[in-house]
């Protein structure tokens, strides 16, 4: 009889920890979705990585105006600090970098500046919520790759003011982008997701191009935030217009599978159901 009592309550604990495991996954794809949406209250994500928590400040709404750092959906884990992570590794030494890995470092710490300094525009512009919170985003990432220049004794060509590029490329494309931003909110969102699809293609040709752990690894968690910013982008233009997102530079393979890694399918989820004029 006492083994028996035993074995149920054995049996008894088991089910417990099995349905509070449950609960638990449930709650937490509960928050997920609540940040995605823009609900939430400032929950603290600081250990999901950058590109699951990328989504969630892009799409959450956090204060009513996407939120500071920090603040509302998403804000816990937003600013999750690569810049920080690798001022942990060894140092690095200069001269280790071939001129292409070089010459990337300094492209990719303008063409991240690029998307944070035109989506500070159009959200000033436009008061789409989605650009104030991506910009944010994008300031993380290009201080990461500021990092990686400090790291191996290179000098950074970015400017402080927004707008301004020592690339005179990328200097021709911001102000493209700023003046078809412009013309309409539909457009600026397009913008906005062809500043991701460039993103996405570019950091793929530098990836291939480096065998570096630490720039592989910076490079890749851009890439998969620039995922999800393209989806914040393809749901906003969705909501915001009724249209469907035909992709600018990726192929239509690619970017569907953009979109299934991303988790979304391309339902418009993100923008928190915003309308209207500048809040």
């Amino acid at each position: 009889m006492l083994k028996k009592i035993l074995a149920t309550g054995a049996l008894v604990a088991l089910i417990a920890v099995l349905v509070w495991g449950a609960v638990t996954r449930t709650q937490a794809h509960s928050n997920e979705e609540e940040a995605a949406l823009g609900g939430g209250h400032g929950r603290n994500q600081e250990n999901v990585s950058l590109e699951h928590t990328d989504e969630a400040f892009a799409q959450g709404q956090g204060n009513g105006r996407g939120g500071g750092r920090g603040q509302g959906a998403g804000g816990g884990g937003a600013d999750h600090d690569l810049a920080g992570e690798l001022a942990n590794l060894p140092p690095a030494t200069p001269g280790d970098l071939s001129d292409a890995e070089a010459q990337a470092l300094a492209y990719m710490r303008e063409e991240e500046k690029l998307a944070h300094d035109v989506y500070v525009t159009l959200y000033d512009l436009w008061g789409l919520p989605t650009f104030q919170n991506i910009s944010q985003s994008e300031q993380t990432h290009t201080d990461s790759v500021a990092a990686l220049l400090e790291r191996y004794g290179l000098p950074d060509p970015a400017s402080d003011e927004v707008g301004v590029f020592s690339d005179p490329n990328l200097q021709a494309l911001y102000n493209d982008l700023v003046e078809r931003g412009s013309q309409s909110l539909a457009e600026a969102i397009k913008v906005g997701a062809a500043i991701e699809e460039m993103d996405i293609l570019d950091l793929q040709e530098r990836l291939a191009e480096t065998d570096n752990a630490d720039i592989q690894y910076v490079f890749d968690n851009l890439m998969h935030g620039s995922y999800n910013h393209l989806q914040a982008f393809v749901s906003a233009l969705s909501q915001q217009t009724g249209e469907t997102y035909q992709p600018q530079y990726l192929t239509p393979e690619a970017y569907q599978a953009i979109l299934a890694e991303s988790g979304q399918g391309g339902n418009g989820r993100g923008g928190g159901g915003w309308r209207g004029g500048k809040p």
